[in-house]
């Protein structure tokens, strides 16, 4: 049976797969979302069939990270034909340089993706940290690319850019302060080996959004401008000057509005001109990230959104710096962009399992009937739940709140039996649900019953850690687009909040993506326990794998890489187990040999002690070191 117009208008506008999706997912005529190597482009995979196929014929089970190797490719072209474009219309004299932040994901495959495109699109990587540049110094790129060395750096840090340096490679040292250019000069007067110097600039302009306190005056990285002098003279006086390259300056990520763009690269900018003026070299301005991602679809200032497109972004950025630099009367810079956001993030999926629900209220009890013995109190609920209409359901439901508050009042005095309170309480959140039904029939209910909406949502419980695989939902308040996969041909009943399995009150998502407001719940379908459902958490192919935590030792999910082909077919490329109990344990530091001695030594107490037969101990032995290679998650 295929999916109604109707319906899909009903889809669209509850989870508002087209606002955020940049064309990557859409909803199939099966109720199934799917997901496309590029916009626009007529082949597409069925998730819900993926993950059917890779848990029947794979044994891969939620959580599920799927990686889209292709979505990766087309930001990219995306990325850089948008300045190609601006480019070309504004007559701009410069290249455009991008460089991939491995900071967003270091995983290899991404790394060796963005890499694989190198030759046309001149892109190379950003790295800062020691393990970051260590990785990056093996990689393959094309010589026009740049290696980018920003972040605080020790002796041995400039070191390791040096044997870039000698590898042939277009490193680019990024001064953050001016102990690094002496030790830089110290060592290349040491080693003969002189890489390219850049200086970041401390701007005065600020980003928007979440990250806008990392610019401006209290920014932790850049040069003031009386450091940026310094720096040029110390060049000069070393007989260095011609090793200065690039200007670098960043004023946050995910930036929200356009107008802030604007204002912080014509300040850059006129930096640049300026230190041209002073007879410096430099040729190139790194104007860092802050390519924001919509993640709500929304189009706005809106924090998890952006007001502006790639293209819009990158008219800006090359208009502002070429009127400045024209009317500065200096060369216009080869332009190096760090929008790795923007680079990463459609192309991961986390897939998770509703396992159970937790209940506010047991919906399925039978009904509680009352009799004369039965406290006053519970006669009173009683009455409101059996009275509550469409006329008074505003005046009971605050009844309703009144007798809750007495009912435990009387518990807590010890008048009622606990087997009074556990009627009472039925009774009153059965006269909830009828308000709240009762209100769903009018057309301006009170405000207060959306907040009855959220209290009484169900809360389910899904096979995933927060902490691991979506850590900025709960460090930072992120919105991520969440949704089921399958069964968008049925109508949605239910209203819920998501936890997860972690022993973390903490592990939970109560804030959901909307294009007008943020919702406090997702509607669902009914859950079904004997049936799989599955939702999709999207958008997490940004920072959500490096800055997980292993809370509670869940460890890595699953993860499968699926691509496209020219037919249409799609395959599995890689399959990487999640991580199993063994791995978590040794990652505490315990010693699995170590752990399994200690615990045959209790048995052996249990033993000396007549408690245990020599053939229940040797059971009881190999099922401990047998579940060594389960996984951390719940299984099935």
């Amino acid at each position: 049976m295929s999916m109604d117009e109707e319906q899909l208008q009903v889809v669209q506008n509850v989870y508002g797969v087209e606002n955020w999706s940049a064309g990557y997912f859409d909803i199939n005529s099966k109720g199934h979302l799917i997901a496309r190597p590029a916009a626009d482009d007529p082949r597409s995979l069925d998730l819900f069939e993926l993950v059917n196929s890779l848990r029947d014929e794979r044994k891969l089970h939620t959580p599920l990270l799927l990686r889209f190797p292709q979505i990766l490719t087309n930001q990219l072209k995306k990325l850089a034909t948008s300045y190609i474009q601006a480019i070309e219309e504004y007559g701009y004299q410069g290249r455009h340089l991008p460089v991939f932040p491995m900071k967003v994901n270091p995983r290899r495959e991404v790394v060796e993706e963005f890499l694989k495109d190198s030759a046309r699109f001149n892109v190379g990587l950003e790295c800062g940290s020691k393990p970051e540049l260590y990785a990056g110094l093996a990689q393959v790129q094309h010589p026009n690319s740049l290696l980018i060395c920003n972040g605080f750096k020790d002796d041995s840090f400039i070191r390791l850019a040096m044997l870039g340096v000698e590898a042939g490679k277009n490193v680019v040292i990024v001064i953050e302060k001016l102990s690094e250019l002496i030790t830089t000069l110290n060592l290349a007067d040491e080693t003969g080996v002189m890489p390219m110097i850049g200086l970041r600039s401390k701007l005065y302009s600020r980003g928007s959004g979440k990250w806008a306190s990392s610019g401006g005056d209290s920014a932790k990285f850049g040069l003031t401008t009386s450091e940026l002098l310094d720096c040029v003279r110390l060049l000069k006086d070393r007989g260095r000057l011609s090793s200065l390259k690039l200007l670098h300056s960043h004023i946050g990520s995910q930036i929200t509005e356009i107008k802030r763009v604007k204002m912080a690269m014509k300040e850059a900018a006129r930096v640049y001109a300026k230190l041209r003026q002073l007879g410096t070299p430099i040729d190139t301005m790194d104007i860092g990230g802050g390519l924001g991602v919509d993640y709500d679809g929304s189009k706005t200032r809106f924090e998890s959104s952006m007001n502006y497109t790639v293209q819009e972004f990158a008219n800006d950025v090359v208009y502002t710096i070429k009127s400045v630099c024209d009317e500065e009367n200096v060369p216009h810079p080869h332009l190096v962009t760090e929008s790795g956001r923007m680079m990463t993030a459609y192309h991961a999926v986390l897939i998770t399992s509703i396992r159970d629900e937790i209940e506010t209220f047991a919906d399925d009890k039978p009904e509680v009937t009352v009799d004369d013995d039965d406290p006053q109190v519970i006669v009173e609920l009683k009455a409101l739940c059996d009275g509550i209409n469409r006329k008074n359901f505003t005046e009971f439901y605050h009844d309703a709140l009144e007798h809750k508050d007495e009912l435990h009042t009387q518990f807590n005095l010890g008048l009622i039996s606990l087997e009074d309170r556990a009627k009472g309480e039925v009774l009153f959140w059965e006269t909830c649900a009828r308000a709240l039904k009762e209100a769903d029939g009018v057309k301006s209910p009170p405000e207060e019953f959306e907040d009855l909406r959220r209290i009484l949502a169900a809360k389910y419980l899904c096979n995933f850690s927060l902490f691991r695989s979506v850590p900025d939902s709960w460090a930072i308040g992120q919105l991520f687009p969440i949704m089921p996969i399958h069964r968008l041909d049925e109508p949605l009943t239910d209203f819920a909040t998501l936890v997860d399995v972690t022993c973390d009150s903490d592990g939970r998502i109560d804030k959901f993506v909307d294009l007008k407001d943020v919702r406090e719940v997702l509607e669902l379908h009914k859950w079904k326990p004997e049936e799989p459902y599955y939702l999709g958490i999207f958008l997490v192919g940004a920072y959500q794998e490096v800055m997980g935590s292993f809370h509670n030792l869940f460890g890595l999910p699953n993860e499968a890489h699926v691509v496209m082909d020219a037919e249409g077919r799609w395959h599995i490329t890689k399959l990487i187990q999640g991580s199993k109990l063994g791995e978590m344990v040794a990652f505490a530091r315990y010693d699995r040999a170590q752990l399994l001695a200690n615990y045959k030594q209790q048995l052996e107490i249990r033993k000396q002690a007549g408690s245990l037969s020599d053939e229940r101990l040797d059971q009881l032995a190999l099922a401990y070191e047998a579940m060594i290679s389960d996984t951390t998650y719940l299984s099935r």
